[in-house]
């Protein structure tokens, strides 16, 4: 079957409309994410993000439904509360983002127009003192994380912690990635990361960020060769209970075809933190040699042990240089450099 980015927005107009005619606490229904760009697929495949906007608190926040085996919708539910202060969402480094050009699938009442018009208020949404409050936050949410990996043993570093480690570095990555744009996804973030290091006048960042999750201890022919022990971890992972939610059914070729085509691909270490962070989120309900598997290729990269420790540590310099460079951003556009007003 022929896919194109014209028919998932079908799809998705088509989805929030039913789901808002059989359910009347959906005040609107919006589309985010990767089909907003010209060019969505990765490896011939894309998620279709939608965002339900409800009265009350749904009792489900994330849901993802398989449409094929490449293609599967990532549904979103936000409460109405979560957007009445359009001011505050202007300095969020995600929903702001969110909400300021996103694709309107439905609507109940006039919400929607009212919180956009609000957000873009004065043009001065992608202007430096937004800007940097915005990075300032994403920042602070990295630097709290790498605080308790500060206090980490350094021989008991498994899943969880390898997992808070990444996450900390994500929100490094993007602290930047948001000088020029929205937030990063996680699927993409080393593909389009460089780019945004460039962007902000730091191309050397790129080569950090890389050298942060071990790609200098490993090459294509390593991460072909873990490959298979990843696809398998995260096919039986995927049917575990307590699992991270993002290791879904409906997601395995979502990653899988898009790890495979940036492993082909002019950039193909990027394809290292996908298959090592979805590899994590599967370690953390498995056991045996399919736990050892994970061990073996994490120990490689070196983030176990004495590594984890020196990676940890260099965590904190990258920290220290995107402080350093919002001081420098705020100075030239004569603004506090601790406020960023």
């Amino acid at each position: 079957m022929r896919v194109t980015r014209e028919s998932l927005l079908r799809i998705a107009k088509e989805t929030a409309q039913e789901r808002a005619y059989n359910d009347p606490d959906i005040v609107a229904a919006y589309l985010t994410g990767s089909l907003l760009n010209v060019e969505p697929m990765l490896g011939g495949t894309a998620d279709i993000d939608i965002v339900f906007v409800h009265k009350t608190k749904p009792k489900q926040s994330r849901e993802f439904v398989k449409l094929t085996p490449d293609f599967h919708l990532d549904i979103s539910r936000r409460t109405k509360d979560e957007f009445k202060s359009p001011r505050e969402l202007r300095g969020d480094p995600w929903l702001g983002y969110e909400m300021y050009d996103p694709i309107l699938l439905y609507e109940r009442e006039k919400f929607f127009d009212f919180v956009q018009a609000s957000l873009r208020a004065g043009f001065d949404f992608e202007q430096p003192p937004l800007m940097l409050q915005r990075c300032k936050k994403m920042l602070s949410h990295g630097r709290g994380i790498w605080m308790d990996l500060t206090e980490l043993d350094e021989e008991s570093i498994g899943p969880k912690e390898i997992k808070k480690y990444m996450k900390s570095l994500f929100h490094a990555l993007n602290a930047i990635a948001e000088l020029s744009g929205p937030p990063i996804q996680e699927r993409r973030l080393l593909l389009e990361f460089p780019a945004r290091a460039a962007a902000a006048g730091k191309p050397g960042m790129a080569a950090g960020a890389f050298g942060l999750i071990g790609a200098n201890h490993a090459d294509v022919d390593k991460l072909k060769l873990w490959f298979s022990d990843w696809k398998s971890a995260f096919k039986l992972a995927s049917e575990k209970p307590d699992v991270d939610f993002r290791i879904h059914p409906a997601r395995i070729n979502y990653y899988e075809k898009a790890i495979k085509a940036m492993l082909d691909g002019d950039t193909p270490l990027a394809a290292l933190w996908p298959l090592l962070h979805t590899w994590t989120l599967s370690a953390e309900v498995l056991e045996g040699d399919h736990f050892n598997f994970w061990k073996n290729a994490v120990g490689e990269l070196g983030l176990l042990g004495a590594g984890f420790t020196e990676h940890v540590e260099g965590l904190d310099h990258f920290l220290d240089d995107i402080e350093i460079t919002f001081e420098e951003i705020a100075r030239e556009n004569g603004l506090d450099a601790s406020t960023g007003f």
